[in-house]
């Protein structure tokens, strides 16, 4: 029987006939991985997520962590699965040899984590979380904070966390308050408090490693003023408990399995070397650590993306099985009632919202793939100019691959609550939580709304707006193979490129109005336009790589394909006028007419 979690006929049409992962082997960093070894460790992802993670998404929504005072109490099925993750060495999968690592492409590792995703996204927070946090350090750290920190992360022993918000700061990061006070000896003391920490505290294992925003007193005012630091739970060189005091649970929506805290750092609850304050260590200089975060920031961003596609899409599939199993009705053309109803399927407006559901879910992943085969470009590409150009075109991308599926597959997951009907907003139904787990994605990581101040404010104006021509010309190379092609795919070739003639223009138009708020005032409307002709884009390349290649796999790509172009595409239209008006309603909407 076909996975419910994934596709992984998918998967393979992905990676292996559009993305070629193979011709990485014959980098130095892949030389020593094959097609074998790609298929084996996704192999290997389906059956843990399978059989360790999907058995307790339920429970882990029903039973949430809870607080007794001391201690995070939850069940034991998540600290289980977690073991046999680490045991299967996944934390590790994209890592270096020298911490223990596989050095598989980051395709690949992107592939692999979707299917815990799927499964069971509260439980995959903690392993994602600790590589993205061991991916920094391994970065921007010192080599004995690598071989302190990193060893025991790849190892599943630690876990680690990212230590952002405050509750007075929310994403406001140049207004966080949080103080690290130097030391004689080289470490630091930190003072103040933490919201919203993802894995924050739990007993699942020896020790949790905090990545913590903080200022230095002395330093330049807001963001110019933050510094990095390692903040573990338990000091390793003496084993004491560091001052870092979980004050309190928050209570989510969905995404119920990952605990989620509210920390004090130098409450003076634990005095290690008997004084208060959270002992920390300086990754990297004094007054840079924003720049630092951002590189966990950016891939917890693209996985963020990743893990509301991996929910769209399972939701999708449940959906997909539900209307081939649930009889009801019968054809608009035949409605004797003698006769058998027919499985939902068969209607057409279930097969309509199937096919939404499909080109969504399905586009989502391919720029959540392609994304990850441009990490690879950047870090082993042939020359210079390749890895710059494949560092410009992620960074372009990251605000759409983060928020454009956070968007449209929450937007897959209503539909496949739809499509079940009444059983579907039962907690009977997988659908009603795949909803509400997906629905923090739109805000976690950054919301919409500053993913499209990224966009617009700093991602298509950078280095003079390299960034935007880059991409327009990429997606044109694309188009110019399309046009190749002739027929149907030359169609939609040129529609993608009208859309993208169309962006570059009203991009003009918006900066070129002189008034910074008025060109950022709609800018969620411009993530949502070029969002869409990215996922355009993801289509033609798809269909590209079906070109010519028969059976109802293809057939159903060339479908999605066509949803998209003649359904959703055309959304850009409106859209994109709007922005070029300057439109002032929300801009000029003062808050006591509300």
């Amino acid at each position: 029987m076909a996975s419910l979690l994934l596709s992984r006929r998918d998967l393979d049409f992905l990676l292996h006939e559009w993305l070629d992962v193979c011709a990485l082997t014959s980098r130095e960093r892949y030389a020593e991985h094959s097609r074998e070894t790609f298929d084996a460790v996704l192999d290997l992802a389906e059956q843990i997520a399978t059989r360790d993670f999907a058995p307790h998404n339920r429970r882990s929504d029903e039973q949430e962590p809870t607080f007794d005072g001391e201690r995070v109490q939850m069940h034991e099925e998540i600290g289980r699965a977690l073991n046999k993750y680490a045991e299967a060495g996944l934390i590790g999968a994209g890592m270096d040899h020298a911490v223990g690592g596989m050095q598989l492409p980051a395709v690949v590792t992107q592939a692999t984590i979707g299917w815990f995703q799927a499964a069971n996204v509260g439980t995959a927070s903690y392993p994602f979380l600790t590589i993205a946090n061991a991916n920094l350090l391994q970065a921007h750290g010192t080599p004995e904070q690598v071989e302190t920190y990193v060893k025991p992360m790849v190892e599943g022993r630690f876990f680690g966390t990212m230590c952002l918000s405050e509750p007075q700061a929310g994403s406001s990061l140049a207004d966080v308050t949080t103080r690290a006070d130097p030391q004689a000896d080289g470490s630091y003391r930190l003072f103040g408090n933490k919201m919203w920490i993802s894995a924050g505290d739990h007993e699942l294992a020896e020790n949790i490693v905090h990545l913590v925003l903080a200022k230095v007193p002395g330093g330049p005012a807001g963001a110019k003023g933050i510094s990095l630091f390692v903040v573990p739970k338990q000091l390793v060189d003496t084993g004491e408990r560091n001052d870092v005091v979980l004050a309190g649970l928050n209570h989510k929506m969905g995404y119920r399995g990952t605990v989620n805290t509210l920390l004090n750092f130098g409450e003076g609850k634990h005095t290690p070397g008997g004084k208060a304050g959270a002992v920390g260590f300086l990754v990297g200089e004094e007054h840079k650590g924003l720049g630092y975060m951002f590189h966990m920031m950016n891939e917890a961003r693209i996985g963020v993306g990743l893990g509301a596609t991996a929910l769209g899409y399972t939701g999708y599939l449940h959906a997909l099985d539900y209307a081939r199993s649930r009889p009801q009705g019968r054809p608009v053309a035949g409605k004797d009632p003698s006769t058998p109803m027919v499985p939902i399927v068969e209607h057409a407006d279930v097969r309509r919202m199937l096919l939404a559901q499909k080109s969504y879910v399905e586009g989502s992943l391919a720029l959540n793939l392609y994304c990850g085969r441009l990490v690879d470009e950047e870090r082993t590409g042939p020359t210079e100019e390749a890895r710059s150009r494949a560092h410009l075109l992620l960074e372009m991308l990251t605000p759409i691959a983060k928020s454009w599926p956070s968007q449209w597959c929450l937007a897959a997951n209503d539909l496949a609550i739809q499509v079940h009907g009444g059983y579907g907003y039962t907690r009977e139904y997988p659908v009603e939580q795949l909803y509400r787990d997906n629905r923090l994605n739109p805000i976690h990581e950054g919301t919409h709304g500053i993913q499209a101040l990224d966009l617009l404010g700093r991602k298509v104006v950078m280095q003079g707006g390299a960034g935007l021509a880059l991409l327009a010309a990429t997606i044109g190379e694309t188009v110019d193979r399309a046009l190749k092609d002739g027929g149907t795919t030359s169609r939609y070739a040129t529609a993608l490129q009208a859309t993208v003639d169309r962006v570059v223009e009203v991009t003009q138009t918006v900066w070129g109005a002189g008034d910074v708020a008025l060109s950022l005032a709609n800018a969620s409307v411009y993530l949502e336009a070029v969002g869409h002709a990215v996922v355009a884009w993801m289509w033609l390349e798809q269909l590209l790589a079906a070109h010519g290649k028969d059976g109802d796999f293809y057939e159903g790509k060339r479908a999605a394909a066509q949803y998209f172009f003649q359904w959703e595409l055309p959304r850009t239209g409106p859209q994109l006028d709007l922005l070029a008006s300057l439109d002032r309603t929300t801009l000029d909407m003062q808050d006591g007419w509300f």
